[in-house]
């Protein structure tokens, strides 16, 4: 049961928000009416007289992403972190979570404070090491150092508490009915005994080498498979010369780039801060205050249920938010800032530290503007030629002979498909956009000139269509292969022939042996066989275990074999042997089943509270772009029956 009601704990959005100093439960006042809740800040999360909002979803969303980073060894963006659906999933896992927890507030499932309490006091890690007893300074520590405080943890012990209990609860009642267990270990334990005989490909014959009719009706059979895709041939014109990136950059251009790129150049000033994000004015105030009274940011944070968000040696471009990089960057070192109205919430900062800007040299950076230069030239001179081809096509000149006019240069594209599989099986490195352009071309015709991107530019010429076909007989690897195959299907199609034969037989009521003595087979003879005995072959054991009492079966035993037999008696294992075994299947199943039960009333339970996210929100929240559409509030859960009350 517990498995069930703490899947959300199994998710990789657990690793920085539901471990046990990580508080995520976060609880606002009392409902209100929806007209007077609408004129406040909109929240995230919503299921009863709990929600979560958007400063609050985004300080747990810097746990999680700390978490990750921590596993993933490299930093990682909000973006990546969601991406692939799951944003979505964690806002749904954790509405269902906060519903259920505002469903057993509702009903009164709560734990009782001593017992809270004990639990808080036998935590070893709050013990002190002299005494090895429970501290209370001990106890603010550890929570302090764990950005949590002794409300917050208080609230997560308790909603753990309900959690276990009423998991508990839930898997203590559950029974399920006997007859579950009996069937699962009656289908274990029964033995059957059995005759059959082995039908084997020398039994059935093999099939002779294929004609040329026969070979042709088999590749007109598969042809989807068989019939090779179209190729296509191309002449590519290309503009880029090696020599144009060879040519002297004198000092006065470098010198001139250098006077005009030397602001982009040179190294911007950069700022170390840390803020923190408050959801009113009243709370980013109480915020500053604290800091300006020399309280640490870690430590006003932890206070105020925050998550701070610290910047190191940060350019002002790398600030998202607009508002918060001007006030920053306005700020004398070791000051606070006042609070600053930001997208999400009201910010504060701290400024620690600034590292001035350094203005560049040319011998600083002479080689990136000689790269710069040179790229240019490159593309002027690609420039260059396009014009003067198409000048000369203009003209009436054909292709060849506007190439040489511009001084461009033409290369071959073997025959290849729409994929760039070359006829001998192996693969051309084309850019996609060339090949979608031979794809559109009739044979003998050009494309006009096409911009590649980066100062790339080509025209193609489509030279050659291979329509699809099917291979020819007269190439002995086609001609190999395509025997092989026949053969091998015509072996299967007399072994299912003969062995189908001999099965009417057997169904007529002939007797078994004399059925085997006809293609020279031996009858075997079993007695009290096992699923579990596989010694026989597992086409033996398909074959007795799937058919009823006296009943025919077949079943292919190997590849070039099949088994043709009789099942004679079905023997059920003794009451004295079966119960125990009845009980563990039981035993097995109950985890699946309560697991079930418990996830439906998690879902049910955020039903009754009428949890919901709002997944626009929380993308704001997280400085992420508005999805393709967007996305209104999602209900949590389907609507399945509710707890009773």
């Amino acid at each position: 049961m517990l498995t069930a009601f703490r899947k959300f704990a199994k998710s990789k959005w657990a690793i920085g928000l539901l471990g046990l100093l990580a508080v995520g439960l976060l609880v606002t006042g009392g409902t209100q009416m929806d007209l007077l809740g609408s004129l406040g800040p909109k929240h995230v999360i919503s299921a009863g007289d709990r929600s979560v909002n958007a400063p609050e979803f985004r300080a747990d969303m810097e746990r999680i992403r700390e978490g990750a980073q921590q596993q993933a060894q490299r930093s990682l963006s909000f973006e990546e972190l969601v991406g692939d659906g799951g944003l979505v999933q964690y806002l749904r896992q954790r509405s269902e979570q906060l519903g259920f927890m505002a469903w057993a507030d509702k009903v009164g499932v709560r734990p009782g404070k001593e017992l809270v309490l004990r639990q808080i006091r036998q935590a070893p890690g709050f013990f002190d090491s002299v005494t090895g007893r429970f501290s209370q300074t001990q106890y603010e520590t550890v929570l302090a150092q764990n950005n949590a405080t002794p409300e917050l943890f208080e609230r997560q012990l308790r909603d753990d508490i309900v959690t276990r209990h009423f998991g508990s609860a839930v898997g203590a009642g559950v029974r399920l009915p006997r007859v579950y267990g009996a069937v699962f270990a009656n289908q274990a334990l029964e033995t059957r005994n059995a005759r059959w005989f082995s039908v084997t490909q020398a039994m059935a014959g093999t099939a002779p080498a294929p004609t040329d009719a026969q070979l042709t009706a088999f590749m007109e059979q598969n042809a989807a498979q068989l019939r090779m895709p179209e190729f296509r041939s191309a002449s590519v014109v290309l503009f880029d010369a090696p020599a144009d990136a060879q040519g002297a950059i004198t000092d006065a251009r470098i010198q001139e780039r250098f006077n005009f790129r030397r602001d982009a150049l040179s190294q911007p000033e950069r700022r170390t801060f840390v803020t923190l994000t408050a959801s009113t004015r009243a709370a980013a105030d109480r915020i500053a205050a604290a800091l300006r009274a020399g309280q640490e940011p870690a430590a006003v944070a932890s206070a105020n249920n925050i998550q701070p968000a610290a910047y190191d040696a940060t350019p002002r471009s790398a600030v998202s938010d607009a508002a918060i990089g001007n006030a920053v960057f306005a700020m004398q070192p070791n000051t606070v800032s006042n609070p600053i109205q930001a997208q999400v919430g009201f910010v504060v900062a701290k400024l620690t530290a600034i590292e001035p800007g350094r203005p560049a040299t040319l011998a600083d950076v002479r080689d990136q503007v000689v790269q710069e230069l040179r790229a240019e030239d490159v593309r002027a001179a690609v420039y260059r030629r396009v014009e003067a081809y198409e000048k000369a096509r203009s003209e009436g000149k054909d292709l060849n002979a506007a190439v040489a006019q511009a001084g461009a240069r033409i290369i071959n594209v073997p025959a290849v498909t729409q994929e760039g599989q070359t006829q001998q099986g192996g693969r051309v490195n084309l850019p996609p956009q060339l090949l979608q352009n031979m794809w559109t071309l009739t044979r003998g015709a050009e494309s006009e000139v096409i911009d590649a991107g980066q100062g790339q530019y080509f025209v193609v010429r489509l030279d050659n269509v291979i329509a699809p076909a099917l291979p020819p007989l007269s190439d002995t690897t086609v001609r190999t292969a395509l025997a092989r195959n026949w053969i091998a299907r015509e072996n299967v199609r007399l072994l299912n022939a003969r062995t189908d034969a001999l099965a009417a037989r057997l169904r007529r009521g002939e007797d078994i042996a004399a059925v085997a003595a006809s293609v020279g087979a031996t009858v075997q003879t079993a007695s009290n066989l096992t699923r579990q005995d596989q010694s026989h072959g597992q086409g033996v054991t398909a074959g007795v275990f799937t058919s009823g009492r006296n009943e025919v079966f077949s079943q292919q035993n190997t590849e070039t074999s099949f088994v043709l037999g009789r099942t004679d008696s079905i023997n059920p294992p003794s009451a004295t042997l079966a119960a125990p075994v009845a009980d563990q299947f039981r035993e097995r199943m109950m985890p699946d089943t309560i697991g079930a039960i418990g996830q439906a009333s998690i879902q049910s339970a955020a039903a009754r509270s009428k949890a919901s996210f709002d997944e626009a929100q929380a993308r704001l929240a997280l400085g992420l772009a508005a999805g393709a559409t967007p996305a209104a509030p999602g209900a949590a859960a389907p609507a399945t029956p509710a707890p009773a009350q």
